[in-house]
C-alpha cells in the first residue's frame, strides 16, 4: 500500500513539475505597468442631464474608449470595467501620459454647424436651438455665430492624421462619412456655397466639445447647392503631428454617452520599471540562496532535498501566475519572494516533527527507534494538523487582500495565494518524495547523522535539559506587552498616522534630476512656484519627489518648471493621481479589511480551537498590527495601499505562527494527564521554539533582501515585514499563550470537551512527571 502511494504521489509531482517547466518556458509572464512602464487611469462615468450613467451606460462608454485607445497606436492597450461605473485603461509604455489622459478622457462631443455670422462675443452655452457663439479659431479675439448642429460626429465613419504635401497645409485630419451623413454634409457644404466669397456664412465651423477645432471655407469649386460630393471632408488648422494624431482618435472613437472624470492616474517610466524587476529578481535569487543555505546548514541532507524543493516551488508558482494570466506587479513580486520563506515554514515544521519522532524514546528497555523513513512519514503526519492550519490563516489574508485591494496590491493577494498552494505541493508532495528516495540508500541509512535527524539541534538540546518556566511570570509579560502597545498608541497620537496618496487622495510625482540637489532647495524652489503645502523629498540617485493635493497638468509643469531651475533638466519617472473620493473609498475599504481580518481569523481558530485560545491569538494578532502601525507613525512613513499588504501579510503570519503553538499545545493536552496547563505550555513553546527560529530566519533573509536591493518602492514593505515577523514570534509565547492561560483558568473546560483535563489551582500546582517520567 505504501509504495503504491509513493508511486501515485511521484507519479503526481513529475506530472506537477513538467506541466511547470513547460509553461514556464512557453507562456510570457504579463508584467503590470509598474514593471514595463506606461499609465494606468481609472475613469468614473457621471449622470449627464439626459442619461444614467449605469452599467449599461458605462459598457458603451468603454466601447468608445477603446476605439479611441487603437487610434493612438499603443501596444497590447488594457480595458476593463470596474463595478459599476469605473473604467481602468492600461496603456503600456505610453510616452506622454498627460496627453493620453485628455484624449481618454474627453466627452469629444463632435459636431457640424453652419455659420450665420460674426459676433463681438462672448462665447456662451448653446441655446435651445442648438445655436451658439464659439471663438474663431483663425481670428483671435472674434466669435462666430453658428446655427444649430446639422451633423453630429456619429455620422463620421473614418478619421485619419495626414500630411499634406500637395497643398502644403501640412498635418490635416481626413474625415469620411456614412451614407446618410455624407448626403447631410454635401447639403451642409452646397448651402455654405451659395454665400458670397467675404460672407462669413461661406464658412461650416467644426466643432468639439465646447470649442471650433477648424472653420473651413467653401472653395470656389464647390458648386452652389450640390456641395462637397463623395463623403469625404478635411479638417485644417495647423496640427502638429500628436495634436492630428490625438484629434483623429478622438473623431473615430466617437462621443461618450455619459461624461467620465480620472478619479486616478499612474505613469511608471520604463527605466524604473526595469530596475524594479531587477531588483526583485535579484532579491529573489539571493534570498533563496541565504534561505537554503540556512536550512542545509540545520538540516543537512533533509535541507539540500528541501532547498532543491524550494526551487521547484518558484517553478511551480512562477507557473502558476502565467497560466492563470495573472498580472504580475510590484507587489506582486514581493509576494512572491516573500513566499518562499513561507514555503519554508512547512519543511521546518516536518523536519522538527521527524526530529522527535525519531529521538522518542519506544520498545522494550527504552531502546531508540532507529528507522529514519518511519520517523520522517510520522513527521509528516503529525505536521499536517499544524501545516493546514497556518497556511489556511495565510490565505485568508490573501483572499482578503484579493477582494479589498485594487490595482497591483490586489496581485499581491494573488501571488501570495499561488505561492501559499504551491508551497504545500512543494513540501508535502515534493520534499516527501525526495526525503523517502534518500533515506531508503543504504550509505545514508547507515548514517543517519547525515539526515539531519539523528541531531535534536543546539537549541532543542538546551531546551531539554531545562525547559524554560516563562509562563509562571505570565502576568509580567502581559505588562511589558501592554507597555509596548502604549507606547504604540502614543505615537499614533503625538506624530499622527500619515496616510499615503492612496487613501487621501492628491498627486505624487517623482523625478530624475540631471543633478543633485539636496531636499531644502528643492521644498523652495516648490514652495516658490506657489505650493507651500507640498512635500519635497530627495531620493536615491538624484531623485525629487513631489506631493501635493490634487493638482492638475499645468500646475504640475508649474512645478517641474521650478526645479528644472536648481535641478537641471528633469525626467518624470513616475506620476500617481488620486482623486479625494476614491482616496477616502480606498481608506475606508482598508479598515473594512482589517476588520473583516480580524473577525474571519477568530471565526476560523474558534472552529478549529476553543474559543479560548481562538481568542488569544486574535488579540496577539491585533497586538502586532497595532505595534508595525505605531512604529511606522514614530518613524513617520506613509500608511498607502503597498503598507495594507504588508500589514495583512502580518496579520496572517502572525496567526500562522501562533497557530502552530496552540496546535502542539493542544496535543499535549490530549495526553497531558493531569500534568497542569502552564507546564503543558511551557512545553509546547519549548517543542515548538526551534520551529519558530528556524522559520523565521528563513522569512528575514527574504525580508532583508528585499528591503536591501528592492528600492525605494519595496523598502518600507520591507520595513513592516520585518517588523511584523520579529512581533509575530515574540507574541506567540508573550501575549498568546499567557492570554489563552488566563481565559482558560477563568473559564475551564469540561473532562468531556476534548479531554483536556483542567488548570489547576496554585495550591494543586508542582513539578509533576510526565509519562516518560521527565519533569515537567
Amino acid at each position: 500500500m505504501s509504495s503504491r502511494a509513493t508511486f501515485w504521489r511521484a507519479l503526481i509531482a513529475l506530472a506537477v513539475v513538467a506541466v511547470s517547466l513547460y509553461v514556464a518556458l512557453t507562456t510570457p509572464a504579463r508584467l503590470g505597468l509598474d514593471l514595463r512602464g506606461g499609465t494606468r487611469i481609472v475613469l468614473e462615468t457621471r449622470d449627464s442631464p439626459t442619461v444614467t450613467a449605469d452599467r449599461e451606460a458605462t459598457d458603451r462608454a468603454m466601447e468608445v474608449l477603446r476605439r479611441r485607445v487603437d487610434g493612438l497606436g499603443v501596444t497590447e492597450p488594457s480595458l476593463a470595467r470596474s463595478g459599476e461605473r469605473r473604467i481602468i485603461v492600461e496603456l503600456p509604455g505610453l510616452k506622454d501620459p498627460r496627453e493620453a489622459a485628455k484624449v481618454v478622457g474627453r466627452t469629444a462631443q463632435l459636431t457640424f454647424h453652419p455659420v450665420t455670422g460674426t459676433s463681438e462675443g462672448p462665447a456662451g452655452p448653446p441655446g435651445k436651438d442648438g445655436a451658439r457663439v464659439l471663438a474663431d479659431p483663425d481670428a483671435p479675439g472674434q466669435f462666430l455665430r453658428l446655427g444649430p448642429p446639422a451633423l453630429t460626429g456619429d455620422g463620421v465613419e473614418d478619421a485619419e492624421a495626414v500630411l499634406d504635401t500637395l497643398e502644403g497645409r501640412g498635418w490635416t485630419v481626413d474625415l469620411s462619412f456614412r451614407d446618410d451623413a455624407a448626403k447631410q454634409w454635401a447639403r451642409i457644404t452646397g448651402e455654405a456655397a451659395c454665400a458670397a466669397p467675404a460672407d462669413p456664412a461661406r464658412r461650416v465651423a467644426i466643432v468639439l466639445d465646447d470649442a471650433v477645432v477648424s472653420a473651413p471655407g467653401m472653395q470656389s469649386s464647390v458648386p452652389c447647392g450640390a456641395g462637397i460630393t463623395g463623403g469625404s471632408a478635411q479638417i485644417t488648422g495647423g496640427f502638429t503631428p500628436d495634436e492630428a494624431r490625438d484629434l483623429a482618435a478622438l473623431v473615430k472613437g466617437g462621443a461618450l454617452p455619459v461624461p467620465v472624470t480620472t478619479v486616478e492616474q499612474s505613469t511608471v517610466g520604463p527605466t524604473l520599471g526595469a530596475e524594479a524587476v531587477r531588483a526583485s529578481a535579484a532579491a529573489a535569487v539571493i534570498g533563496l540562496l541565504c534561505t537554503g543555505l540556512f536550512v542545509i546548514v540545520v538540516y543537512r541532507l533533509l535541507g539540500l532535498l528541501a532547498t532543491v524543493a524550494l526551487a521547484l516551488y518558484g517553478l511551480i508558482s512562477y507557473a502558476a501566475v502565467v497560466a492563470l494570466g495573472a498580472t504580475l506587479t510590484l507587489p506582486g513580486l514581493a509576494g512572491f519572494v516573500l513566499a518562499i520563506g513561507i514555503a519554508v515554514d512547512a519543511n521546518v515544521l516536518v523536519f522538527e516533527r521527524a526530529r522527535e519522532e525519531f529521538a522518542r524514546p519506544g520498545g522494550r528497555g527504552g531502546a531508540r527507534r532507529r528507522d529514519l523513513k518511519s520517523s520522517l512519514r510520522t513527521g509528516f503526519s503529525k505536521a499536517w494538523s499544524a501545516v493546514a492550519d497556518s497556511n489556511i490563516t495565510t490565505l485568508l489574508a490573501a483572499g482578503l487582500l484579493f477582494v479589498f485591494a485594487t490595482g497591483p496590491v490586489k496581485g499581491f493577494g494573488v501571488t501570495l495565494a499561488i505561492g501559499v498552494l504551491a508551497s504545500m505541493v512543494s513540501a508535502m508532495l515534493i520534499t516527501r518524495l525526495l526525503a523517502e528516495w534518500a533515506l531508503s540508500v543504504p550509505y545514508v541509512r547507515r548514517r543517519p547523522e547525515l539526515t539531519g535527524m539523528a541531531g535534536p539541534g543546539r537549541l532543542r538540546e538546551r531546551l531539554a535539559r531545562r525547559t524554560p518556566r516563562l509562563m509562571r511570570h505570565r502576568r509580567r509579560w502581559l505588562g511589558i506587552c501592554s507597555g509596548l502597545l502604549l507606547l504604540a498608541v502614543a505615537g499614533i497620537g503625538v506624530r499622527g498616522v500619515e496616510f499615503g496618496v492612496e487613501f487621501t487622495g492628491g498627486r505624487v510625482v517623482q523625478y530624475a534630476a540631471e543633478r543633485s540637489v539636496d531636499a531644502d532647495t528643492a521644498r523652495e524652489a516648490v514652495v516658490g512656484a506657489g505650493f507651500p503645502d507640498a512635500v519635497v523629498q530627495s531620493t536615491d540617485d538624484n531623485g525629487i519627489s513631489v506631493r501635493t493635493k490634487e493638482s492638475g497638468d499645468d500646475e504640475q509643469e508649474r512645478i517641474r518648471g521650478a526645479l528644472d531651475d536648481v535641478a537641471g533638466q528633469l525626467t518624470v519617472e513616475r506620476d500617481d493621481l488620486i482623486g479625494p473620493s476614491l482616496g477616502s473609498e480606498l481608506r475606508l475599504y482598508a479598515l473594512i479589511a482589517l476588520g473583516v481580518a480580524v473577525a474571519a481569523q477568530l471565526l476560523y481558530l474558534s472552529v478549529r480551537f476553543r474559543w479560548t485560545f481562538a481568542t488569544a491569538a486574535v488579540v496577539a494578532m491585533t497586538q502586532d498590527v497595532a505595534l508595525v502601525v505605531g512604529l511606522f507613525a514614530w518613524l513617520g512613513k506613509p500608511m498607502d495601499s503597498v503598507f495594507l499588504a504588508a500589514l495583512l501579510t502580518v496579520v496572517g503570519y502572525s496567526v500562522n505562527d501562533t497557530v502552530v503553538v496552540l496546535d502542539r499545545l493542544r496535543e499535549l493536552r490530549r495526553a497531558g494527564g493531569s500534568i497542569p496547563l502552564e507546564s503543558l505550555a511551557d512545553r509546547a513553546v519549548a517543542q515548538t521554539l526551534p520551529r519558530t527560529v528556524n522559520t523565521g530566519m528563513g522569512a528575514l533573509f527574504v525580508l532583508v533582501a528585499l528591503a536591501v536591493l528592492g528600492g525605494d518602492s519595496l523598502t518600507d514593505f520591507s520595513i513592516a515585514l520585518l517588523a511584523g515577523v520579529v512581533l509575530g514570534m515574540a507574541s506567540t509565547v508573550f501575549t498568546a499563550m499567557p492570554v489563552a492561560l488566563v481565559l482558560q483558568s477563568r473559564y475551564p473546560e469540561s473532562r468531556g470537551a476534548g479531554g483536556a483535563g483542567r488548570v489547576k489551582p496554585a495550591k494543586e500546582r508542582g513539578r509533576a512527571r510526565d509519562r516518560s517520567g521527565a519533569v515537567v
